[in-house]
């Protein structure tokens, strides 16, 4: 059976950098998985980067995420694929995030949001090139 995570349950408010707890993923079949973040609120002047992390061990996370969501300013859906098959060492999976803010106004930022992965089949590893015929 697939599975499906709420990494980051819907309707959390977001004020501060942070990330979730780990999430054991090696009951994953096809280590492949469909990603949807939905910003339901926000205010002006502020900037969200969510990215995912891997772990062997839930204890360390390296320096760099495997998937990093593109920045987000305002409400709306963002989806991306996550393809853990080329990282076999990951066990555990995190969601991480970096809040910005300027301007005036409410010195702190404020996004109320939720990521769901749902796994997906496998990404084809070799496409085969389609024969090419002259007309």
């Amino acid at each position: 059976m697939a599975m499906e995570l709420d990494i980051i349950p819907q309707g959390t408010l977001l004020n501060d950098n942070g990330h979730t707890a780990a999430v054991d993923i090696g009951a994953a079949s096809t280590r492949t998985f469909y990603c949807v973040m939905e910003i339901t609120d926000q205010i002006e002047q502020e900037s969200l980067d969510v990215s995912i992390w891997g772990s062997a061990d839930a204890e360390n996370w390296g320096t760099q995420p495997i998937l990093k969501l593109p920045q987000q300013f305002y409400r709306g859906e963002t989806r991306a694929v996550l393809d853990l098959t080329f990282f076999s060492d990951v066990k555990f999976i995190r969601a991480g995030w970096d809040l910005n803010r300027w301007g005036r106004g409410t010195p702190s930022p404020m996004f109320v949001l939720g990521l769901h992965l749902s796994e997906i089949p496998a990404m084809p590893t070799r496409v085969q090139p389609a024969a090419a015929t002259a007309v």
